[in-house]
């Protein structure tokens, strides 16, 4: 198993910026990717961006182009992600989350962190 926990949430107005960060522990070494998700009040999950741990290849959300980055630090066993140029509809609870292999199911999940964006 493998347990995340992220930080870096919190209230920020319109066209500000926030880093999320995700620390990893436990068995890391079987993670394929490593991904964020977040999902709004009365709204579903929705995937935001993602990395893989070896190679450092990323995807985005079209929402989410040009204004956020993900990026990994692997000595630390953490994953970032940098949210420029927000807007209100980005408030969130966000989470990261573990995928072992290509094609499967993200099997480890944080507890998320709330960003809000006041406009």
């Amino acid at each position: 198993q493998v347990q995340l926990v992220e930080s870096g949430g919190g209230l920020v107005q319109a066209g500000g910026s926030l880093r999320l960060s995700c620390l990893a522990s436990g068995r890391t070494f079987s993670t394929y990717r490593m991904g964020w998700f977040r999902q709004a009040p009365g709204k579903e999950r929705e995937f935001v961006a993602a990395i893989t741990w070896a190679g450092g290849t990323t995807v985005y959300a079209d929402s989410v182009k040009g204004r956020f980055t993900i990026s990994r630090d692997n000595a630390k066993n953490t994953v970032y992600l940098q949210m420029n140029s927000l807007k209100p509809e980005d408030t969130a609870v966000y989470y990261c989350a573990r995928q072992r292999g290509p094609g499967v199911n993200y099997d480890s999940w944080g507890q998320g962190t709330q960003v809000t964006v006041s406009s």
